[in-house]
């Protein structure tokens, strides 16, 4: 597959963005490249092999979700610029 100027034109607008003339030219070379270089790889025997899902091996640790009180609802609020006894208190921002 080539690419030519119309499928520039098309990609462009997929992608919501402008191409100037002269950019065009130099983007039609790189992409014809690229599919070169990809009808290249699609030509490989690659049975067997699995697929990379992530690029290393590492695994998540989860820790236990546990509830701790670390600070007092005082200390909470205490830089709070509004405040009442409990709870912060924002600006309205949405309106009925």
């Amino acid at each position: 597959m080539k690419i030519d100027r119309q499928t520039i034109d098309k990609v462009a607008n997929l992608a919501r963005i402008a191409i100037e003339d002269t950019e065009a030219e130099n983007l039609m070379a790189d992409m014809n490249k690229i599919l070169t270089f990809m009808e290249k790889l699609n030509e490989l025997d690659t049975t067997g092999v699995a697929p990379l899902v992530y690029m290393n091996a590492e695994e998540n640790v989860w820790r236990e979700d546990v509830v701790r009180q670390e600070i007092t609802v005082g200390e909470g609020l205490k830089n709070a610029a509004l405040h009442n006894e409990s709870f912060f208190m924002v600006p309205k921002i949405i309106e009925k």
